[in-house]
């Protein structure tokens, strides 16, 4: 996936060429993040100058599209809370103790555990926990959605060189020419039907490397009502954060 620099933030975009095209055209969704179409003959310098030209409007645009829902105020990793996973909400318990050097997460009996120093000041202890739920759902989360890749692949007759979640800021997915498959970690927080949608995306990139017709007729294919669960990312997919 190619991608550019702007200050202190990294911009993946998709690079399609449309041999009617004139001049760039750029694209934001939820969903499919930041899309650049371009005539073919166009330079890589003269891409490059245009896209840091545009880096203020894309910013923008994308932080458009994070106040589509209001999203929920940030965690305060207190017990009571809830916490999504796979689509469903589980309460937190904290318990604060002098034994332990730093905090840690586990899911129990169907219920968050948290285990945070005494000592530990209010925002050092509300970072280590955010720090160990993000582990926690890369750890769970990747074993539930290569499960679900494992049923996927199958279907459409694809196998990804590997597929990793990883902080995505822009996008909700991604899929490499070399076929490696790399899923915004906060997705794991989504109904099992939402994963189910991001992954067959992502597989059909390794048979069209665009949204061509041929894309979607295949994403279809497979799963027939795939248009309302990519709404149901583009309008729900802010709240999914801690």
């Amino acid at each position: 996936m190619p991608y550019f620099d702007y200050g202190n933030t990294t911009i993946e975009y998709e690079l399609l060429h449309n041999s009617d095209k004139k001049d760039i055209s750029i694209a934001i969704d939820w969903v499919n993040g930041v899309t650049i179409t371009t005539p073919p003959d166009i330079s890589n310098q003269q891409l490059q100058k245009i896209l840091h030209k545009k880096a203020p409007w894309i910013l923008n645009k994308w932080k458009a599209f994070n106040e589509i829902t209001d999203k929920p105020s940030p965690k305060e990793f207190i017990s009571g809370e809830k916490f999504p996973y796979l689509g469903r909400h589980y309460r937190l318990k904290v318990i604060r103790t002098e034994e332990s050097a730093e905090s840690g997460l586990s899911f129990n009996r169907g219920r968050f555990i948290a285990v945070a120093p005494k000592h530990c000041k209010e925002e050092e202890r509300k970072e280590e926990l955010f720090q160990a739920f993000k582990q926690w759902y890369c750890l769970y989360g990747s074993k539930k959605i290569n499960e679900r890749l494992h049923i996927y692949s199958e279907k459409m007759n694809v196998s990804p060189l590997k597929l990793q979640l990883k902080e995505q800021k822009m996008r909700w997915g991604t899929c490499t020419p070399e076929g490696a498959i790399y899923i915004n970690w906060r997705v794991t927080m989504a109904p099992i039907s939402i994963i189910d949608y991001l992954l067959v995306h992502e597989l059909a990139h390794l048979k069209h490397q665009n949204h061509s017709k041929d894309f979607w007729q295949l994403v279809r294919s497979i799963l027939p009502d795939y248009e309302e669960r990519k709404e149901w990312l583009r309008v729900n997919g802010p709240t999914l954060t801690l």
